[in-house]
């Protein structure tokens, strides 16, 4: 079967709610895929980071077969024998007292905006139903109806009302506005991600998140980071907050959390936060499952013994200085950290950033747009140096197709 066909069978049989590149994968491992043809790709979105640890990691992949022919299901109306093992593991190796277990990042996102809300109920001593959250503009937090109510994409809100009160919108990388957002007693928490990734790798300036920190700690606000893109060593951290040393009251994470494999998400607090649900009070069927519990360990564990935070630091490096030195009058911009960068291309075709990176998968990478101009580079985080000056070169070579478009 060749490509066509698989795009004809999504095209008459699937909702029209993604907009891919013609380009069907059949198999990928570590930072390469190929399609159907058999043609190999460097891939530079990695999931959206969800494969952050390289497709098909050995011994992720191990980890989900062999507790995949024991146990893979319970529910939480029973006790497993992973989960504890799990939650031991990532508070450590994170610093909380506790971890809740979800599956996809937007129901990560859903709880943290609950327990929020439950703690400034019953510990601050908001009135019911008056708390709020602050959030940043040109936020991508998930596409659920609550997140949705709170975005200032109108291809997320657009048509999907009414929404969800509670919210106020700031602008991101903006402390005067927070500081005075602050100031209202019935300001629950600050939502925010440490590095903007869908509005094309906004990074806030250097000290933003600490004295938000402070902010937020002066005025008795819990600091909720969503870290579902930016953790799990993507900006060559652990976490992208631990560029500043900032420790949120709220972790959002998801993505990495499961090296690719199946929905993984969690939310971690401190006992003063996440003890403020009950039993009865929110839960998930498969959140928490063992076969979650024992690929989250794995994948986690690959982070760290592989050094991938180091190696996303070093490779980033290196990759934003080889991008910076192409000769060409279409890159506007070239920013990130770690290996979560973003070219921002200068072009008057509104379509030239797909344009492009039609021209890079027809030369062997895959990237996609973001926002109009601004196309994202995040290859999985074991790239090597040889493979990162390769996926250069294809981006150099792909630069001339501007030239008539």
């Amino acid at each position: 079967m060749n490509s066509l066909y698989y795009i004809q069978l999504e095209e008459k049989y699937g909702a029209h709610n993604y907009h891919p590149l013609p380009v069907v994968i059949s198999k990928a491992a570590g930072c390469e895929m190929w399609d159907v043809g058999g043609k190999k790709y460097f891939d530079f979105l990695s999931g959206y980071s969800a494969v952050n640890q390289g497709h098909c990691h050995p011994k992720i992949i191990d980890a989900l077969i062999q507790q995949s022919s024991i146990l893979t299901l319970t529910s939480r109306a029973f006790y497993n024998n992973q989960l504890g093992t799990y939650e031991k593991y990532i508070t450590d190796l994170l610093g909380y007292d506790k971890m809740l277990p979800m599956n996809t990042g937007a129901e990560a996102v859903e709880t943290g905006i609950k327990l929020a809300r439950r703690w400034a109920y019953t510990k601050k001593g908001i009135p019911e139903n008056k708390a709020k959250i602050i959030v940043c503009g040109e936020n991508f937090h998930g596409r659920t109806s609550t997140i949705i109510s709170f975005s200032t994409d109108p291809s997320s809100y657009s048509k999907f009302g009414p929404f969800m009160p509670g919210f106020e919108v700031i602008p991101f990388n903006d402390l005067d506005a927070l500081k005075e957002k602050l100031n209202d007693k019935d300001v629950a928490a600050f939502l925010f991600e440490p590095i903007q990734g869908e509005a094309g790798i906004n990074i806030p300036d250097k000290g933003y998140i600490k004295t938000a920190r402070e902010l937020c700690t002066d005025a008795n606000v819990l600091m909720m980071a969503d870290e579902i893109q930016t953790g799990l060593c993507r900006t060559g951290k652990m976490m992208a907050c631990d560029h500043e040393n900032v420790k949120p009251d709220i972790l959002l994470l998801g993505k990495a959390l499961s090296g690719g494999t199946l929905p993984i998400s969690a939310v971690l607090a401190n006992d003063e936060v996440m003890l403020t649900i009950h039993p009865g009070e929110h839960g998930s069927t498969f959140g928490g499952n063992p076969l979650a519990s024992v690929v989250a360990i794995a994948s986690l564990q690959v982070l760290v013994e592989e050094k991938m935070a180091e190696n996303a630091e070093k490779m980033g490096i290196v990759f934003r200085e080889k991008l910076k030195s192409i000769q060409t009058r279409f890159i506007k911009e070239v920013r990130g950290k770690g290996l979560m960068n973003a070219i921002e291309i200068d072009h008057p075709n509104p379509a030239a950033a797909w344009t492009l990176c039609e021209s890079f998968m027809k030369n062997g990478l895959l990237a996609k747009p973001t926002h109009g101009d601004k196309i994202r580079l995040t290859p999985p985080l074991m790239i090597n140096e040889k493979q990162l000056l390769e996926a250069v070169d294809i981006i150099a070579k792909s630069l001339p197709v501007l030239e008539s478009l």
